[in-house]
């Protein structure tokens, strides 16, 4: 799922095309996509695009009168721009919207068709697609200590609950939580203020330090290449890899089709967690420290 740096580079990029820009025609081939009925969809067709902004992982386009297009793009989903001249794909597009300047479609690989499209009026309605979770890197020190451990979570569900921070996915949790050296399962409420402080700077650093390499490897293009899996990437998709702090092997945990990763020297004092999977299967033989899955190597 495209998380916030994506999203920045994403909002970017739809900018410098669709700013201003009046849609001229509008289609949404798939039955799934649309969410809403009313107002009708085709009323943004002779209106100009006034606004793009991020909601969480959403993308935001505002049109006059209070009037919003919401973007969801859930894991598969993902934005294409084709210029005047060239040819759009029809078939595989769910949806396209037709400028002057170009043609901006939507996609989505596989077929659970989670994505999603909003047309909404009014602020309230606005308001009610958002999640309201706080933006990391608009917040201070006490802010983020105040929300983190309002509740207690583990670490990876409060740092990917968008009611808790906003635009913090499985991907990007993973790098700063091996950046911030803290366990996937540490619980929010027995952290020491400066594992917290810790993780805070991370979370920030993290943040911009891939906005701006995906701005700088996208240019003046538009983002193709949006993906979950970097090779950039410190841990996350870097299964049985080796970590580059420690050359330790990266670990996961599955759990609901969602998988965690993590070095078990840099973020868990050697333990490796259980996964659920896994762990029940080989019950007794499965290893609980590094040095017993490197004696099972």
């Amino acid at each position: 799922m495209p998380e916030l740096p994506d999203i920045t580079v994403y909002i970017e990029a739809l900018e410098t095309r669709l700013l201003n820009q009046e849609v001229k025609k509008l289609i949404v081939s798939s039955p799934f996509l649309l969410r809403t009925a009313i107002p009708d969809v085709q009323e943004v067709v002779g209106q100009p695009i006034i606004s793009i902004q991020r909601l969480g992982k959403r993308v935001v386009l505002e049109f006059p009168d209070n009037r919003w297009f919401v973007i969801h793009l859930m894991i598969a989903g993902r934005l294409h721009w084709y210029k005047p001249a060239a040819t759009v794909p029809a078939k595989s597009a769910l949806l396209q919207l037709h400028t002057s300047a170009g043609t901006l479609t939507l996609t989505e690989a596989g077929n659970k068709k989670r994505a999603s499209v909003h047309f909404i009026e009014g602020q309230p309605a606005l308001d009610a697609l958002n999640p309201a979770g706080l933006e990391v890197l608009d917040i201070t020190l006490e802010s983020f200590a105040e929300r983190l451990t309002r509740t207690n979570h583990t670490l990876k569900r409060a740092l990917t609950s968008p009611s808790i921070f906003s635009g913090i996915g499985n991907a990007y949790s993973d790098e700063i939580l091996h950046a911030a050296q803290l366990s996937p399962i540490a619980m929010t409420q027995k952290l020491e203020p400066a594992e917290i402080d810790k993780l805070f700077t991370c979370c920030q650093r993290v943040l911009k330090e891939w906005t701006i390499r995906l701005r700088e490897k996208t240019g003046t293009r538009f983002p193709e290449k949006v993906t979950a899996f970097r090779d950039e990437m410190a841990v996350h998709g870097k299964y049985q890899k080796p970590c580059p702090v420690c050359d330790t092997q990266v670990q996961r945990i599955r759990y609901i089709g969602r998988e965690t990763n993590y070095c078990p020297r840099c973020q868990t004092g050697g333990k490796l967690l259980a996964d659920r999977a896994l762990s029940r299967l080989l019950k007794s033989d499965w290893p609980q420290t590094i040095e017993e899955l490197e004696n099972k190597s």
